[in-house]
């Protein structure tokens, strides 16, 4: 981002920007949002889509409506943009839009006979079958990112968060959830898939000795799959596939970032045009460089990224055909929580027991409860 930024004070003479780094993740989020509290925050953040509420519902955040042309919001895609934009704002622009997926060992699909699963069903199926014949599962239930498996019931039609005029309702136990929990519970129990927290050591052990024949992730998944198995002599067997299908057309995101401007911010103005570059402009891209496989928000600027991304050919398949592919779809009105810490909080606690013999269906009742209630703790209205 240093470069970047120093690609935009290159680009004219009447903002001049510094760069400064934080620490990522919660730690990132409370020391910004006590420097906005305190009036000495930057004038643009860096806010992960499912935080960006938070922010907005706290009052931390200046809306952009004043300071974005419409013709500029109308370069991103309709998932990015719905995620942004709250209350009838705009709170922020957004970066990136990785489309959730999953990557595959084509080998041990192949020994077990399967084709790429097109459905949650065949998905079921498959996972027995490569298990029976390769010792390997399908994929890793990830107890330990609660965006990943919101990501799961997103693209089964769940409606986790509805923000209302004076009040928000929360559905992570709806119908739809259930649904992808009890298929995962019944994967678990029949050993087809394994508990196990993502980017552990455990984890990549998994992938780098053959007993993992998948990953469900996203689109920048191809640079976390790449430098754990690059010396393992996996070239050209992993490939990318669209997730298996509930039947529906949602294109739900695993993860994403956005740019914002606090509300302190003395140079609003200035601010939004920073971060227009930012998520707009070809040379904010190209400033970038190799940063991974990246699938942006904004349309066109993805070939950008990924003349810069040099271990495409590692892959068995074109890996950026399929990430069009899986962006393809709508965002289903999809909102995270005012504070989706205490969401993350819950299924950390809750799910630490994941595993064959359990009751996912249970547990995610007990995360609807948590959540409901430190969202009411927090001074929230919950009907």
């Amino acid at each position: 981002m240093d470069l970047v930024a120093q690609a935009f004070n290159d680009s004219q003479d009447d903002i001049d920007v510094v760069h400064e780094t934080v620490p990522s993740g919660a730690d990132g989020y409370a020391k910004l949002s006590t420097a906005i509290g305190a009036g000495n925050a930057p004038d643009v953040a860096t806010i992960e889509y499912f935080a960006l509420p938070e922010f907005v519902t706290s009052d931390r955040l200046t809306p952009l409506d004043d300071y974005v042309a419409e013709e500029t919001l109308n370069q991103f895609n309709e998932v990015s943009t719905s995620l942004v934009q709250l209350g009838g704002n705009t709170w922020a622009l957004p970066y990136d839009a990785p489309p959730m997926m999953v990557w595959y060992r084509q080998d041990l699909l192949d020994a077990a006979g399967v084709d790429v699963p097109t459905t949650w069903e065949e998905f079921e199926k498959a996972g027995q079958a490569v298990h029976d014949a390769t010792g390997s599962y399908l994929a890793s239930f990830n107890a330990n990112e609660s965006s990943w498996f919101a990501g799961l019931a997103w693209q089964n039609g769940s409606q986790w968060f509805d923000a209302g005029e004076d009040s928000w309702t929360v559905g992570i136990d709806d119908d739809a959830s259930q649904e992808v929990a009890a298929l995962w519970q019944r994967m678990l129990d029949a050993g087809t898939v394994k508990a196990v927290p993502s980017f552990t050591d455990e984890w990549t052990a998994d992938m780098v000795e053959g007993r993992a024949a998948g990953v469900i992730g996203a689109s920048w998944s191809a640079n976390s799959i790449y430098s754990r198995v690059k010396d393992a002599g996996q070239e050209g067997k992993w490939i990318a596939a669209e997730l298996p299908s509930w039947g529906g057309d949602i294109a739900p995101l695993y993860g994403g970032s956005t740019y914002a401007v606090p509300r302190t911010s003395d140079n609003p103005a200035a601010a939004a045009k920073f971060i227009e570059f930012l998520t707009t402009d070809p040379r904010a891209i190209e400033a970038r460089g190799d940063s991974g496989s990246a699938y942006l928000a904004a349309f066109g600027l993805t070939e950008v990224a990924q003349e810069a991304y040099t271990t495409s050919d590692f892959f068995g398949n074109d890996i950026w055909a399929v990430f069009e592919d899986a962006a393809d779809g709508t965002s289903n009105d999809w909102q995270w929580g005012p504070n989706f810490g205490i969401t993350t909080s819950a299924m950390q606690e809750v799910l630490t027991d994941v595993g064959a013999g359990e009751e996912l269906t249970d547990d995610l009742s007990s995360v609807q409860e948590r959540t409901v209630d430190g969202l009411e703790r927090s001074g929230l209205s919950i009907e």
